[in-house]
């Protein structure tokens, strides 16, 4: 049992180092969009800042569904290795067996959560834009 257990606490290490990454790929986000926002506010100029933002939100959004498809991987390899006899646990890492039972990047980033995070931001971003057009 203490091989199983070794290699269900690998497992979930990356998990939840998954998840982590994309908890601070929101909070980056947020904050470079902001900076952004701070650095045209400065000086009417500057407005292509916020223009800008427009695309680190979106390779935010593809880097944080790529976290979220790994973390879904790691957690198909968890529920195996779980599952598994005593005798059968060999520690692989490997996710390339599960592929096909998860949703790619491109679906995993319009699953709800991100959907709904990143889509907020980029609707900000054009409400900033149309407002400064208007204005």
């Amino acid at each position: 049992m203490e091989r199983k257990l070794a290699h269900l606490e690998m497992v979930q290490a990356v998990v939840t180092r998954m998840a982590s990454n994309s908890f601070q790929i929101k909070g980056w986000s947020v904050t470079l969009v902001a900076a952004l926002f701070a650095l045209a506010a400065v000086d009417d100029t500057n407005v292509i800042f916020v223009y800008l933002s427009c695309f680190p939100a979106m390779m935010f959004w593809v880097l944080d569904a790529y976290f979220l498809h790994q973390e879904r991987l790691f957690r198909k390899l968890y529920d195996n290795v779980r599952t598994r006899e005593e005798s059968q646990i060999n520690f692989s890492m490997s996710t390339a067996a599960f592929q096909q039972e998860v949703d790619g990047i491109w679906k995993v980033a319009w699953s709800f959560t991100l959907r709904v995070f990143h889509l907020t931001l980029i609707g900000a971003i054009i409400v900033v834009i149309a407002l400064m057009v208007w204005f």
